[in-house]
């Protein structure tokens, strides 16, 4: 099972999260199978068919992340989460957490 987590980051601060990223992803990578992580490059995103908006911007972060079952999901993450060193970290994310306008997971098989 793949995870597929979009993340709606605040536009101004998407320079300073290029940078604030690596060591945070060097530290979830000690704990998920994160097949891959990425950050929006400036391009302009492209759009097919009817768009239905909330005033959201496209996610700019995007990362997937491989498990072998929700169970084994959902109890990596509550660890995950309660973790006091991801807590200083995600406290010191460009803008603060709130930087954070919307996050996405979806779930996905291998075809």
């Amino acid at each position: 099972m793949y995870e597929i987590r979009n993340y709606h980051f605040k536009p101004e601060h998407i320079d300073a999260y290029r940078e604030w990223a690596p060591d945070a992803v060097a530290f979830i990578r000690t704990r998920m199978d994160v097949v891959g992580f990425w950050v929006d490059n400036g391009e302009e995103p492209e759009y097919g068919g009817r768009l239905k908006g909330d005033g959201v911007t496209p996610a700019n972060i995007t990362w997937i992340i491989r498990w072998e079952s929700r169970a084994e999901r959902d109890e990596t993450w509550r660890a995950f989460r309660a973790d006091p060193e991801w807590r200083k970290i995600i406290r010191a994310v460009p803008g603060g957490p709130a930087s954070y306008i919307r996050t996405e997971a979806r779930f996905a098989a291998s075809v």
